[in-house]
């Protein structure tokens, strides 16, 4: 997974340095070729605006990269420079944030810095835990909200997809996005198993895939003698299982000794 947010960033920070949209405290650097003292760094003060020269205020929150490039170079022309050549890129991102929770090595707030793909930000997170479930769930505010709308749309990725190739789904994240990685299910396997313990299963795995998970049986365990106790109406129940059914969260799967 790591490996594929690196190729992913590189990708993605193109895509940062010409649509991110600027905010107030991110840090600017304009450059007007040819025009030394009018190159520099310029910081978005709260109410998104900034200081450049000759021009004095300029609204540079809610304006993408290029529409501000754009917007410099019709001030500029206005009077001042003849066909003026502008070039604005991001010196720090410091005005969007997303969230990033659930099953992830370093959960916790993080800034929008280009590296804004799916896979980058999990790489920032440092990755997955091996507690993680295969969902990766995006709750993004909606901009312009109509009345009695939801005010977020849920985005749901499969990240064994993601991670089997399918780039479509890294999708870009956005300033306010909530991503929460789910904990998978677990399945509890005790007796005449190798390893015995919890492991985390993905929907429909079945008797045979988490036994394997556990190592196997033993020399002594049989594959005729499997039970399975689960809750089920709020009862606890046992029940005799064979290799080819399909498991439920919360299962205690028995292996138990053979007659001889």
């Amino acid at each position: 997974l790591l490996a594929l947010a690196l190729i992913a960033g590189a990708a993605g920070s193109l895509l940062a340095q010409t649509d991110y949209i600027v905010g107030a405290q991110d840090v600017l650097t304009g450059t007007v070729f040819g025009e030394a003292e009018l190159s520099g760094k310029y910081t978005v003060e709260q109410d998104g605006t900034f200081t450049f020269p000759q021009i004095g205020r300029v609204k540079a929150g809610g304006l993408t990269l290029r529409n501000l490039e754009q917007e410099l170079k019709t001030l500029l022309a206005d009077g001042y420079l003849r066909n003026p050549q502008v070039a604005v890129a991001i010196e720090n991102y410091r005005s969007q944030r997303i969230l990033i929770m659930g099953e992830v090595r370093s959960p916790g707030e993080y800034q929008l810095n280009g590296e804004t793909t799916l896979l980058a930000a999990l790489a920032r997170a440092g990755s997955t835990t091996p507690t993680a479930g295969r969902e990766a769930t995006i709750v993004r505010p909606k901009r312009n909200p109509k009345p009695g709308d939801d005010p977020s749309e849920i985005i749901k990725i499969d990240l064994l997809e993601l991670q089997s190739g399918n780039m479509a789904l890294n999708v870009a994240l956005q300033d306010g996005d909530t991503l929460n990685i789910v904990k998978a299910q677990s399945v509890f396997v005790a007796g005449q198993v190798k390893s015995p313990g919890a492991y985390a299963v993905d929907p429909g795995a079945t008797v045979l895939q988490v036994l394997s998970l556990a190592g196997g049986l033993t020399d002594r365990g049989s594959d005729n003698r499997i039970r399975i106790q689960r809750t089920e109406n709020g009862k606890k129940v046992e029940v005799s299982a064979k290799l080819t059914d399909v498991v439920k969260p919360g299962d205690t799967i028995i292996v138990r000794e053979r007659f001889f």
